[in-house]
């Protein structure tokens, strides 16, 4: 008589449909997170996925735009007044303010930053409406600037007004400078804010 192969050859499309599914579950599980479409492109300067408001604030204030992370825009703000908005242009149809400054170190990257977010404002790539009260650099270490650096400050001051922030040790240690610098007296009168109440000119 002839063999019978049928019976142990049940089991193995059980074991093949079982795969699979366990290979499935630690593709999910891995980093806890769906991955991003490939065709979900990164935003440019200015345009975040999903900006964040600024609220509480009057659209009327002047609103400090960083050019990169540690520019001294914050430093800005807590002289001056007015709000950070953060590394974005601000969009005055949501109650934003329109009136900006935007801000930058004069190290290399901090001038190209800056040249950047210039760029998308010329460009369009910016809500409507905004008005630029001009350029802030804040000092990125003492004493003088190469000509390198110069010659990138002058190429800015073609497309927009520049203001020149010195350095100021007080600001490196959480502090205030004990004499405002005639930069900042000058600065001051450009946005309309009281610079730190009272405090003598150097």
């Amino acid at each position: 008589m002839a063999p019978q192969p049928a019976a142990p050859a049940a089991p193995a499309p059980r074991k093949a449909a079982a795969r699979p599914k366990a290979a499935a579950a630690p593709a999910r599980a891995a980093g806890g997170r769906r991955p991003a479409p490939a065709a979900d492109a990164e935003p440019g300067w200015g345009r975040p996925k999903k900006p964040r408001p600024v609220r509480g604030k009057s659209r009327d204030d002047v609103g400090w735009v960083k050019a990169h992370g540690g520019s001294g825009a914050t430093s800005m703000v807590e002289a001056f007044g007015g709000v950070d908005v953060g590394a974005r242009w601000p969009d005055p149809a949501r109650g934003e303010p329109r009136r900006v400054v935007l801000v930058g170190r004069t190290s290399a990257r901090g001038l190209q930053s800056v040249s950047q977010a210039l760029g998308a404002l010329k460009d369009g790539n910016a809500p409507q409406g905004l008005e630029l009260l001009g350029v802030v650099l804040v000092a990125d270490a003492p004493g003088r600037l190469p000509l390198s650096l110069l010659r990138r400050i002058r190429v800015l001051r073609s497309v927009a007004r520049v203001h020149r922030v010195p350095w100021i040790p007080a600001w490196r240690t959480g502090g205030r400078p004990r004499s405002v610098p005639r930069q900042l007296a000058t600065l001051s009168k450009l946005v309309g804010g009281e610079l730190y109440g009272e405090g003598a000119v150097s």
